[in-house]
């Protein structure tokens, strides 16, 4: 049964709820701990039957450790009751080396235990990041509209580390130390069941200590580590937000926001070392309370000749063996109820479902400009662009909330659409349907006459290019970067692409040409760079169909007007979208379409809009004045 989540704290009337307590609140609808529930475990399992052989290596000699540890107590209590009790020298010598050539084989089991359980804990989590990456990169964009990105990072990062330990450290351990327990209480039994039925008396009790003050552990030290991902998640934001941090003379305000997660990580530090400090002494007590106990009796039988002080010895040690574990299993099930939960979230985003996936039946968009040229495909620039229809599309983000209504309009092949409106009008998520990023809600979209959703989006998106006004590079090289769009372009090639953008000697200009270093986000080189970057990028792809949103907005005028013709060869032949505020990118388009609200209010070419002197004559002055300031 699944634990309640307690309901988000309301803030007092008139009173926002602190940047603390919304982080806090937003990952409290998570479970910390689970029921062991058997289908999870049998589903973690799984991920080990690649490695058989090795699994059942691994469970062998976690059973024949598990004998080992109570076998060199036992072979302890002999050598002391028999030779050292008795002076016998000689048979002194011979047990300790069986107690030695034991040790050695105890110790080098151990070290191949602890080896494999690290080398499966670690194909285990390998094969399922894999798995999440993966899943994750096949899921349409209305998904990351919903899953927030640090929850995804967190299922990676923090709850596969969870089952690593779990599968590495919980199962393997707890085998050792229940066989420990079992082979130390069948001695126990054998040798004076008198006082092993006191010892299975103290044993309930010390578990259930044991088990209430690890719970407590377990909630505290959780409730750190999400503190302290967010003080770190802060620090990242706060960094990278650096300029508009001081900008705007945020520092005191932010000190003070961070000196509220410090102080709410340090609270769950201090509730952590509180709880500790009672459970160590608390158990220590009752240890030396129930060996009191055993003194007693023991000492009562030795006394009264009822038993030898060897067997009293012999049984103690093993007492020792019996107990120790309590503890380690403990921990270990504490351990095992955060594996359950954070396995429980790592398989739920394995098994959620994309909202749509392409059709089985859908076919490969095909390319005009392929064909066969001695059994090789070949690519010729003879053929235009794709035509692009909508036909009565509405679609909603969110159900409920339209943000498109009733849009039609055509695309021809090799012409320019532009898409102009205030913000919030409709454009981009025209743009994230054309490139069937989403599906519409209502009506159709056809390219090249075919319904979007009878085409598979591989092949679409292979045909298509897009320059986004937020470019975004990856690590590694500029010529890299350039070449995501067609990985096995050459050289020549890329540098053929800048040249024709009439931007080569700009990239040449960097500090190692083409070779230099991108760093996270594009970082290391400049904003307009990086635009001219994605712009060779699209080039060198050729697409068929290109999207251009707010594509020259990082680069100056002056680069701007060289790029004026290189930005018509790029769109010559090509069915291109086009989203700017700038009058050179639209002036040229083949047909403008008006947008508010998410309907088309105007469309035409931009000579007979102006001379319309309605919504959009009335944009132009706006973008008129707005490139007069810039100039």
């Amino acid at each position: 049964m699944r634990t309640p989540t307690p309901e988000p704290a309301q803030a007092p009337p008139g009173r926002p709820l602190s940047l603390v307590q919304r982080m806090r609140d937003e990952e409290e609808d998570e479970p910390q701990f689970k029921p062991l529930s058997w289908g999870l475990i049998r589903r973690l399992f799984g991920y080990m039957r690649v490695h058989a052989r090795k699994r059942n290596v691994l469970i062998a000699l976690t059973v024949l450790r598990a004998a080992q540890l109570p076998g060199l107590v036992w072979l302890g209590s002999k050598i002391i009751a028999g030779p050292i009790a008795n002076h016998q020298l000689e048979l002194i010598w011979w047990g300790v080396g069986a107690y030695a050539v034991l040790a050695v084989l105890t110790d080098g089991f151990f070290h191949f235990r602890q080896r494999f359980a690290l080398e499966l804990g670690e194909a285990v989590v390998n094969r399922l990041r894999s798995e999440v990456f993966a899943h994750v990169q096949r899921m349409p964009m209305g998904f990351f509209h919903r899953m927030k990105l640090g929850r995804i990072i967190g299922r990676m990062t923090s709850d596969v580390e969870t089952i690593r330990t779990a599968i590495q450290d919980v199962f393997f351990v707890s085998i050792v130390q229940i066989g420990q327990m079992a082979f130390a209480a069948v001695v126990m039994a054998l040798t004076d069941w008198v006082l092993f039925l006191v010892v299975v008396g103290m044993a309930p009790v010390l578990w259930a200590i044991n088990r209430h003050f690890r719970a407590k552990l377990s909630r505290n030290s959780r409730a750190a580590q999400e503190s302290f991902t967010r003080v770190t998640a802060t620090l990242a934001e706060s960094v990278n937000g650096i300029r508009v941090t001081q900008g705007f003379v945020r520092q005191e305000t932010n000190a003070g926001l961070f000196r509220g997660l410090l102080a709410d990580h340090s609270k769950y530090n201090v509730a952590l070392a509180r709880t500790s400090a009672v459970l160590i002494p608390l158990l220590e007590l009752n240890s030396q309370f129930f060996v009191s106990i055993l003194l007693v009796l023991g000492g009562w039988q030795v006394l009264s000749g009822g038993t030898d002080v060897s067997v009293l010895i012999e049984f103690f040690l093993f007492a020792n063996q019996f107990f120790a574990p309590l503890q380690v299993l403990g921990n270990q099930y504490n351990q095992a109820l955060v594996a359950m939960a954070s396995a429980e979230r790592v398989f739920n985003l394995l098994d959620t479902k994309p909202e749509w996936e392409d059709a089985p039946d859908a076919v490969e968009l095909a390319d005009p400009r392929r064909r066969a040229a001695g059994g090789k495909a070949g690519v010729t620039s003879m053929s235009p662009g794709a035509r692009v229809e909508f036909r009565g599309v509405s679609f909603a983000y969110d159900k409920g909330r339209p943000v498109l209504h009733d849009v039609s309009f055509v695309a021809e092949p090799g012409r320019t659409v532009a898409l102009v409106g205030h913000t919030g009008s409709g454009k981009s998520s025209i743009i994230n349907l054309a490139a069937k990023f989403y599906l519409p809600t209502e009506g159709e979209v056809l390219i090249d006459g075919q319904e979007i959703r009878a085409l598979t989006s591989h092949s679409l998106h292979a045909q298509m290019g897009m320059v986004q006004q937020q470019n975004f590079l990856f690590s590694g090289t500029v010529l890299e970067n350039i070449r995501l769009g067609r990985p096995e372009a050459s050289d020549e090639e890329v540098r053929t692409a800048a040249a024709k953008l009439d931007c080569l000697d700009l990239l040449e200009a960097l500090p190692d040409g083409f070779h230099t270093q991108v760093g996270e986000k594009g970082g290391g080189i400049s904003a307009g760079q990086r635009q001219l970057v994605c712009f060779a990028r699209a080039l060198l792809a050729d697409p068929r169909i290109l999207i251009l949103d707010e594509a020259t907005s990082a680069i100056d005028a002056l680069t701007e007007a060289r790029l004026h013709r290189a930005l018509a060869e790029l769109v010559r032949g090509r069915t291109s979208f086009v989203v700017a505020h700038r009058l050179s990118t639209i002036r040229h388009a083949d047909l403008v379409l008006v947008l508010d609200g998410g309907r088309v209010v105007e469309r035409g070419t931009h000579a007979s809009l102006v001379s319309q002197n309605g919504r959009y004559a009335e944009l132009h002055r706006q973008f008129a004045q707005a490139d007069e300031r810039v100039r």
